[in-house]
């Protein structure tokens, strides 16, 4: 898949998987990766920013393999952010599969 295409949805992607439940970094880069390629290095300043931004809060939770890994948790303003994210996102594919549907007619 082209990089950047990837580059453009990771957000959405580190925003939908921490919807419903809080997630540590190692986590969301192995969800992503189950679907889309993906280096793990790619995810960690996405986070560090979304929580700098707000949309993130963090803690710390015991784990039973090591060290305690540190959840980030969508917060309101992360919630509202998600959702114009998604909203713009629906938009855009939705013209963009147009204009292929468009071009590939012949």
């Amino acid at each position: 898949m082209n990089v950047q295409f990837k580059k453009g949805i990771l957000e959405l992607c580190v925003l939908i998987y921490t919807l419903k439940k809080d997630r540590y970094g190692y986590e969301l880069v192995h969800s992503i990766s189950d679907k889309i390629q993906i280096a793990e290095g790619s995810i960690y300043p996405i986070l560090r920013r979304l929580t700098k931004e707000g949309y993130f809060a963090t803690y710390l939770a015991e784990s039973n393999e090591g060290p305690p890994r540190k959840y980030y948790q969508l917060t309101h303003a992360g919630r509202e952010y998600l959702d114009q994210l998604v909203s713009d996102w629906n938009l855009f594919s939705k013209s963009v599969n147009e204009i292929i549907e468009e071009g590939m007619d012949t």
